[in-house]
């Protein structure tokens, strides 16, 4: 099979299309010829040498993908040779066909298309493939929302898909603006992909009883925090998986002082992906097959041109998800 293999650590260039072996199926895998993936930021960090898949995962890119079964291990009884579906994966999305652990496996939501299927497994800010889910899922459950991002054709992009507040984080002070929305009390929730430079100016956002949800480090890994915020607010620290985020968020109660949650999902074992697979089809395929949570895809690229895709998702000129179509 053909698949996109990172020949040494650096910048897009090292990616390079190449023939490699098929992969073999275990008993409770499943193998799936796939028709599309997804970019992720996490996929820029592996790429770079700073996110390797986790032992036993294929070494190829690509966390999500979609396609159609081809084999099914001895001990798999939910699918079938022929079905249509979208795969949570360690790595090897970036390939023609990918092993996936049958519980990480998902049916293609009525209403979808199998291509843009691939972009909802880990759907990785405002306007970013999170963003534009979380706003849609945020709304399906009726919660206000308040997003930020960086430039006039983002903040509109947002607007049209339910959010309600709109901030351009290079020309507006987001914490003041946040204050003046909530009456001074702060927001219940906030998902941030920047980390490092954004962690004070978050914590100073959050209400006393608020979630901090980091899912990405692009601002860094290192963050000071004013140690009396902490105190006043009884800051306590926790973590969760990514794809669970949003829902966590919509359905947790509130606790009792802000918390925050450090939100990562690929090196969790295969019992806790499945269990995330499982909260994800019972809690959001619902909502997409009802329409009321759609795809946002900002551009398809041929499998051999993760090269541009790799330098779309990190000029973070897009708004939604970049997809790779495979066949």
């Amino acid at each position: 099979m053909k698949a996109i293999v990172i020949t040494e650590a650096g910048g897009p260039e090292v990616l390079q299309l190449r023939e490699v072996e098929d992969p073999k199926i275990k008993d409770d895998e499943v193998l799936i010829r796939i028709a599309a993936t997804a970019v992720n930021r996490a996929d820029t960090f592996q790429r770079q040498g700073r996110h390797p898949p986790p032992k036993g995962d294929s070494e190829y890119p690509g966390l999500e993908c979609s396609g159609i079964v081809e084999a099914v291990g001895k001990n798999v009884h939910r699918w079938k040779i022929g079905d249509q579906v979208c795969a949570l994966v360690g790595g090897g999305g970036y390939a023609e066909k990918v092993a996936v652990p049958a519980a990480q496996v998902l049916p293609v939501p009525a209403g979808v298309s199998l291509q843009d299927a691939a972009g909802f497994p880990e759907v990785h800010g405002g306007s970013s493939g999170i963003g534009t889910f979380a706003i849609q899922l945020a709304k399906y459950h009726g919660i206000k929302v308040f997003i930020t991002a960086g430039s006039d054709e983002k903040l509109a992009a947002c607007k049209d898909l339910g959010a309600d507040v709109c901030i351009n984080y290079k020309t507006e002070d987001f914490v003041s603006r946040v204050k003046e929305e909530t009456g001074g009390k702060g927001v219940d929730v906030i998902l941030d992909n920047i980390g490092g430079s954004y962690l004070q100016r978050n914590l100073e956002s959050l209400n006393f009883d608020g979630r901090l949800f980091i899912i990405g480090f692009m601002g860094g890994l290192v963050a000071e925090i004013n140690s009396e915020l902490c105190l006043q607010n009884a800051l306590q620290f926790g973590d969760t998986a990514l794809s669970l985020t949003v829902l966590y968020f919509l359905h947790c109660v509130h606790s009792t002082s802000q918390l925050i949650v450090a939100a990562g999902l690929r090196s969790r074992s295969p019992e806790n992906k499945a269990l995330i697979v499982s909260e994800v089809e019972k809690n959001v395929w619902p909502a997409i097959a009802a329409g009321k949570i759609k795809p946002v895809v900002y551009k398809y690229f041929p499998l051999g041109e993760a090269v541009e895709a790799h330098q779309l998702i990190e000029s973070s000129k897009h708004i939604g998800k970049i997809i790779l179509l495979v066949s």
